[in-house]
This record gives structure tokens, sequence and C-alpha cells, in this order.
């Protein structure tokens, strides 16, 4: 049963990570995650400073406002100051995330909370981290009802703005042309961004997030150019990585989380040489053949 609620954890969080990084990868900014992932840190603290408590709401909050805070930043340093995006990423969650250590390192004698609690999480608490009502039933692992709650709302928002979502991704000017505010959806989606990495922080850690955001995404832009199949892939590729994963990380009794992402590598990997339209091993093959094509006599 133990493998059971922590392979459904963490496809849970592979498919809410995958699916709003679809959106990340075909508006270049995949990094915008990793950025997002590390410069909640501050928020995280601070709402615990401020409620007092480490329980999930207070926490979420925090690291969500600052996420968005992130995404603000990084859009004000690029239009305004005219730094590229990568640089204004960057600058943003580089001082952000040192900002976090240094709350943690200063107070860490006072506060039961550490920096590598939020960076590599550990996916298997998940059968032992129970959500226990006042009546003392148990209704079972807490981070399920978190990240179902958190996939839900990622499917919600995704069915609900799919249009506006779909043009300001593959063509903002055209979507501005017609009335859709591009800005107001960009942080829509960044919100979302934000909301499902710190609700995945506390069973999974920032490294798996990022590795779910980026990896399964992009696995699937290798194999469509449809987009509707390409969240369909990406939700199918995320489960693989978590059932593969835990398997090996069983066999060679490691890490749960590094194991997940391992994984997730690898099978990008895989894509990447063999798939049939973007693959490099096909596509050297295709253009050895037009090259002997017409190098032939007619």
């Amino acid at each position: 049963m133990e493998a059971i609620y922590i392979i459904l954890a963490g496809s849970l969080v592979a498919v809410s990570c995958g699916l709003v990084g679809s959106y990340l990868i075909l508006r270049k900014m995949a990094m915008v995650a990793d950025a997002i992932s590390h410069a909640v840190l501050p928020g995280i603290v601070i709402a615990f400073f401020i409620s007092g408590s480490r329980d999930s709401l207070p926490m979420l909050l925090g690291a969500g406002t600052l996420g968005i805070i992130t995404t603000f930043l990084i859009e004000f340093f690029h239009k305004k100051g005219n730094l590229q995006t990568d640089a204004s990423i960057g600058v943003t969650f580089t001082w952000l995330f040192a900002l976090g250590v240094i709350l943690i390192s200063t107070f860490a004698g006072k506060v039961d909370l550490d920096q590598d609690c939020v960076l590599y999480g550990e996916i298997a608490y998940v059968p032992i981290d129970l959500w226990i009502t006042d009546a003392g039933t148990i209704m079972g692992p807490r981070v399920l009802y978190i990240s179902g709650s958190v996939l839900l709302v990622v499917i919600a928002f995704i069915f609900i703005g799919y249009k506006e979502l779909f043009l300001t991704t593959f063509d903002p000017s055209y979507a501005a042309i017609i009335g859709i505010n591009t800005t107001l959806w960009h942080y829509l989606l960044m919100g979302a961004v934000s909301l499902t990495t710190v609700a995945s922080f506390e069973s999974v850690g920032a490294i798996l997030v990022v590795a779910l955001l980026i990896a399964p995404p992009a696995t699937a832009y290798l194999l469509t150019e449809d987009f509707k199949k390409m969240l369909v892939f990406t939700c199918i590729i995320g489960v693989i990585v978590s059932v593969l994963g835990y398997y090996l990380a069983s066999y060679i009794d490691g890490s749960i989380a590094g194991a997940m992402s391992t994984v997730a590598g690898l099978i990008f990997l895989v894509v990447f040489l063999f798939s049939p339209t973007q693959g490099v091993v096909f596509r050297n093959r295709r253009s050895k053949l037009s090259m002997t094509l017409k190098e032939e006599p007619i």
C-alpha cells in the first residue's frame, strides 16, 4: 500500500507540473520554473514567522505570493531594465533564494525549518504523513489531498482559459489584437505555476518539481506537433516517470525523488535520439537518404 501511495503522489504532482510546464516550454520560459522554485524560499520562512505554524495553508500562501512577486520582478527587469530574460531570471532568483537561506540560517536555532526540507523533500514520507481529523479518523496521506486539489485547480484553469492560453502562447500579437489581455493571462499562468510548484515542495522538493515541470513536456514536445496530444503525452510520461522512478529507487535502495528525476531524463534522452519525427537518429537517416537521392543520376 505504501508503494501505491508514493506512486500516486508522484503521479499527481507529475501531471500537475507537466500541464503547466507545457506552456512554459512553448513560451520558452522553462527556467522560470527553476527561478520560482528557489525564489519562494523566503516566502515560506516569512509565512512561518507570521503564522507561527508549519501548516500547509500558510506555507502555500507565503510561497505563492513570493512566486508571483518573482514573476513580476523578472518581467520588470526585462522590460524596464532592458535585461535579457535569462539575466532577469538569474538576478531575481539568486538574491531571493540567498535571502531565504540567510533567514533560515539566522533563525535556525529558533525554528524547526531548514533549506534541505524545501530543496530535497522526501516523497518516501508520504505514507506516514497522514491527515487525521479532530475526531481521530485517519483519512489517508495528506499529500494526496493537497496534490489532488492542485491538479483539479490546474485542470479547471486550463479548461476555462484554453483559448486564451493557447493564443497568448502561440500568437500573442494576434491575441492582443482581438482583445485578449496578454499580460493578465501571463500572470494567471505564472500564478498557476507558483501554486503547482509550492504545493509540491513538501512532498517531493524543488529539484524533482523542476524536473517534472520541464522533462515530461519537453519529451512530449518531441513526439507530436499537436498541442492537445502534447498535453496528453505529458500526463502519460509523468505517470510513467513516477512508476519507473519508484521501482528504480527500490532496486538501488536510493532516493525516490532522485530516481524519478533520473528516469525523466533517460526517457527524454531516448525520445531525443529515436523520436520518429524529431529524433536525431531518424533525422540523420532522412538527411542521408535525401543526399543519396539527389546524387543519383536521373
